[in-house]
């Protein structure tokens, strides 16, 4: 059997394992235990905005709140007040219309970020720091509550999700996303079986992200109605695994794992940048990230909004408007 042969079959083991963990992981502490090192983040963020070269670092992020901005533009709405939670740099306030949302309050845990708010940024004075765990915020405050790429850092999603509801109005919305569970599965999956083979195991370097599954279940059980949530994927190549790390680091994206171990050796580093190229590198030499992105809507409930009909209230059957029911299963 070939080297690139046992390193694909360890790899789909390997990560189908580390899927499993993080999993795991992310549905049992999420109501209980800290999984993120909340501190550690913030002051990576802090690094990072602070970098000369923020700017370079920022194009997923763009990206996200471009696509943010226009799910928010397809509901025929215009909202009088919106928060931006997690907004960083101002990125959904670069491209979001005042005509859409009249004025944006934006937040952040960073006070970096936002002492270094993008030129192009909207409401650059209506700017508050405070953790996305704990919002400041009166209930019935937002018509629109936003959130691009901030909430997979949260440690307690589920009451973050509720507070979110509180500061809704009422028949007010939530459009967020978020990172998830198969985002750097490439890089995840390197990294493990580079210290399998020179320690026979692995530690986490990648955070465990939630599932598609997870997201529609924790909006139902904060309390959100009329649903949507689907998953996309972005795909980004690099040079090698080394400038993809350079990457993360630069845009405030590396591990803040409670348990993420503290140093991980040069030649592990080295051998996962090879594992990495073998397995999943391009033709031309490059390398393929994948960014798995949950997109999540949610409303608060409002007697407004419209109900589904009481079960056998029908006025007319399916067959009446050439529906065939023939292979329509039923149950009582």
């Amino acid at each position: 059997m070939s080297a690139r042969h046992l390193h694909h079959l360890l790899g789909r083991q390997t990560l189908s394992a580390a899927r499993a963990a993080a999993r795991r992981a992310y549905a049992v502490n999420l109501d209980q235990a800290l999984v993120f090192d909340r501190n550690a983040k913030r002051l990576q963020r802090d690094r990072a905005a602070n970098s000369p070269h923020v700017k370079q670092y920022e194009m997923l992020k763009d990206e996200m709140a471009f696509q943010i901005s226009d799910r928010i533009a397809d509901i025929n709405r215009a909202f009088e007040c919106g928060l931006d939670l997690g907004c960083g740099r101002g990125h959904l306030g670069k491209v979001l219309d005042t005509a859409v949302v009249k004025r944006l309050v934006q937040c952040d845990s960073s006070p970096s970020m936002l002492a270094r708010m993008d030129d192009n940024a909207r409401d650059r004075n209506h700017c508050v720091v405070c953790d996305e765990e704990q919002l400041p915020f009166e209930a019935n405050t937002f018509d629109l509550v936003a959130s691009s790429l901030s909430l997979h850092w949260v440690n307690n999603l589920p009451e973050c999700l509720r507070q979110i509801l509180r500061v809704l109005k009422p028949d007010g919305v939530f459009v967020g996303a978020m990172f998830g569970g198969d985002t750097l599965f490439e890089l995840r999956c390197s990294l493990q079986l580079a210290e399998m083979e020179r320690h026979g195991g692995f530690a986490p370097h990648v955070s465990p992200f939630a599932g598609m599954r997870d997201a529609g279940s924790l909006l139902q059980r904060a309390g959100f109605t009329l649903l949507t949530v689907d998953m996309d994927e972005i795909t980004i190549n690099f040079p090698s695994m080394f400038e993809l790390l350079d990457d993360l680091q630069g845009m405030g994206e590396s591990s803040a794992a409670i348990n993420r171990p503290g140093v991980l050796r040069r030649d592990t580093i080295v051998a996962a940048a090879a594992i990495y190229k073998e397995m999943y590198g391009n033709p031309d030499g490059s390398i393929p990230a994948t960014f798995q992105i949950l997109h999540m809507v949610g409303w608060k409930p409002d007697p407004s909004q419209p109900k589904a009909l009481k079960r056998g209230s029908a006025e007319r059957s399916l067959k009446e408007i050439g529906i065939d029911t023939s292979a329509i299963k039923f149950t009582p």
